[in-house]
């Protein structure tokens, strides 16, 4: 058998020492360490801490990468992503939606990123993360019947809703349930559905190429210039800006819990 052979065959030792020497991998003692906190902070779901961390961790890539800036930040980005998805599948039992953060993430990376915006997108990641895997709280609302329209409303809020069609669904009048509703959550029902798609739509508008156009048929709205009215008034942007802004903050509907009767 003739195996091809390099002229110049490099050992397998001299090619580790030549990389602990370059420039492009050098490590910062602070690295690891740094990279610790990040992971804790973020698991915790402290996005301030997370934060801060982010923006340090991109600071020392950038400094070992040098000339290879971009390079450097384009690669730890998607190795953190990995990591992160591997949390996500072992922790949540999810290795779909792992798969889903990961591919959403490695999407961003490539579109989005640039060593000017470099801590902006680590922040958008780390939203990105607790948006995809912080625990919702249930509802600890006193009265059955509305517990079981808030699940259903969560659960199958890109699906068409009315209040005629809840109350037939739970065997409750539409009077009724529109009452007891109010009476528990503080706010109308059909608010609740306008709400939960609100925030529901900003996934589909900051991690895809979906038109706005059709995010607004996705969730059932009327139309586009309703369903910009709806989100802005809850979001304070509009979908385009929202979009747009990085920085933007999310949206997150939350209703006044109860606590059981002893």
């Amino acid at each position: 058998m003739n195996v091809m052979m390099s002229e110049n065959p490099v050992s397998e030792s001299k090619f580790l020492d030549e990389i602990e020497q370059s420039n492009y991998f050098e490590i910062d003692e602070q690295f690891f360490e740094t990279e610790e906190n990040l992971l804790k902070q973020l698991y915790r779901f402290d996005r301030k801490e997370a934060k801060k961390s982010a923006k340090k961790m991109v600071e020392i890539v950038s400094k070992t990468s040098k000339d290879n800036e971009l390079i450097g930040l384009k690669y730890y980005f998607i190795t953190l992503a990995g990591i992160i998805a591997r949390h996500i599948s072992k922790e949540y039992s999810e290795p779909k939606k792992a798969l889903s953060f990961n591919a959403t993430c490695l999407m961003l990376i490539e579109q989005r990123l640039t060593k000017d915006n470099a801590e902006k997108l680590a922040e958008e990641l780390i939203e990105f993360f607790i948006y995809i895997v912080a625990e919702k709280q249930f509802s600890l609302l006193m009265h059955h019947t509305v517990n079981k329209v808030v699940q259903y409303i969560d659960k199958e809020v890109e699906g068409p809703m009315s209040v005629e069609g809840l109350s037939s669904m739970f065997d409750v009048s539409t009077s009724h349930l529109s009452r007891i509703f109010r009476e528990h959550t503080g706010i109308t029902l059909v608010e609740y559905i306008n709400l939960k798609k609100v925030e529901e739509s900003q996934y589909y508008l900051r991690f895809s190429d979906m038109k706005i156009s059709d995010v607004s048929d996705r969730f059932n709205f009327c139309n586009q210039s309703y369903f910009t009215r709806i989100f802005k008034k809850y979001t304070g942007e509009t979908p385009r800006r929202f979009r747009n802004n990085l920085a933007g903050k999310y949206f997150h509907c939350t209703l006044p819990l109860e606590e059981k009767y002893n």
